[in-house]
């Protein structure tokens, strides 16, 4: 049952869908970003962040399991994961702006040059893995006990999203985005 809300407003455990733009897609993927190595305009991993809760820690790769997750995280399914559960990105852009590591923010690739809200309904790659955006993935009370209050309303809409990984793959610090 759907609870009526005020205009514009969503609690921050709400994860619904995001409608896709293609046009706003095909106009803005690979314009935005760059790594801190100069702007080569690709839209690419620039972190990983893998391992148990309590202990993430950034990796140079890690191998991605079709509908498990990647291996060695907490949120390795080995037995299958829901929709949407197998892997989480965000923006480093997004991060920059509140002030957050890739860790801290509890997402496990962080990107550049993409704007991953578009990628929700589509198909993509991380490098050689091939990817399905579920849905947004908003901010939680558990992510601002973690870091600091405000953060929910700083990354409402736009703390990265969950996606589905359909082929088995290594995913790489470096691996180009590639929208289907």
């Amino acid at each position: 049952m759907r609870v009526a809300r005020a205009a514009g407003t969503r609690p921050p455990s709400d994860c619904n869908t995001h409608q896709v733009d293609p046009g706003r897609v095909r106009r803005n993927f690979g314009l935005a970003g760059a790594d801190g190595g100069g702007d080569d305009g690709l839209m690419k991993v620039v972190e990983i962040n893998i391992g148990p809760s309590e202990a993430l820690a950034p990796v140079e790769s890690v191998a991605a399991l079709a509908g498990k997750g990647l291996k060695g995280d907490r949120q390795f399914f080995e037995h299958g994961a829901e929709p949407g559960d197998a892997l989480t990105l965000i923006e480093a852009e997004a991060l920059e702006d509140v002030g957050l590591t890739g860790a801290q923010s509890r997402r496990q690739v962080v990107v550049r040059g993409t704007l991953l809200n578009d990628l929700v309904g589509r198909h993509f790659r991380v490098g050689d893995v091939e990817c399905f955006g579920v849905k947004l993935c908003e901010p939680c009370l558990h992510l601002q006990q973690l870091t600091r209050p405000g953060i929910i309303k700083d990354l409402i809409h736009r703390a990265g999203i969950n996606a589905d990984i359909l082929t088995d793959g290594q995913i790489s610090v470096g691996d180009p985005i590639i929208v289907s």
